[in-house]
């Protein structure tokens, strides 16, 4: 990857205390990093900006009713900017462009035309949202820290944005060993 992914990262956990112990515990570097591995994991070589959000289950709560009707809160959030998948894998492991533009547009899909982004830009994959006090559960259940469930969201959220769908067991299968391979190549 010639140029380093951009990432415009929010910190909305609900105070400024959690909020500090998030901003002490994930680095911006640390971030780009594991967006950057994740990337290259799935081969994808071109520059390109993504959003990350890390708030608090309220939020993820509210987001999740509205985009997938479940009045629940969960682990994370993607939502792709493409019009089809970045990534190139067998079509068993990825979304269709259907599905994403129905997800991202809703009825308007049909009718909406293909954004091309111009060569000397930087491709916008989308946004992904993740929420700290479930990353901590989650991080408790698992035996592990907080920081390796947040990292491991992050990779899972990047794949989801390039268009791989864990909806299939070979999704599934292809977003966890590459989700683990990148952070034991983090260390």
């Amino acid at each position: 990857m010639e140029e380093d992914p951009q990432i415009e990262f929010y910190i909305d956990a609900g105070n400024d205390e959690q909020n500090a112990t998030i901003e002490e515990a994930l680095p911006a570097s640390k971030a780009e990093l594991v967006v950057k591995k994740t990337l290259q994991a799935a081969g994808i070589m071109q520059p390109v900006m993504l959003t990350l959000l890390i708030t608090n289950d309220e939020t993820m709560r509210d987001m999740n009713k509205q985009y997938r009707q479940q009045n629940k809160t969960t682990d994370v959030l993607s939502f792709p900017l493409l019009d089809k998948p970045l990534a190139d894998a067998p079509t068993d492991q990825l979304w269709t462009p259907s599905e994403n533009q129905e997800a991202a547009l809703g009825a308007k899909a049909e009718n909406a035309p293909a954004f091309v982004t111009p060569a000397e830009l930087l491709i916008n994959l989308g946004d992904i949202v993740i929420s700290w006090p479930t990353v901590l559960r989650q991080a408790n259940e698992a035996g592990h820290s907080a920081i390796y469930e947040l990292l491991y969201l992050i990779s899972h959220g990047v794949l989801h944005l390039i268009g791989y769908d864990d909806q299939s067991e070979a999704g599934y299968s292809a977003m966890v060993q590459k989700q683990q391979s990148v952070l034991a190549a983090m260390g």
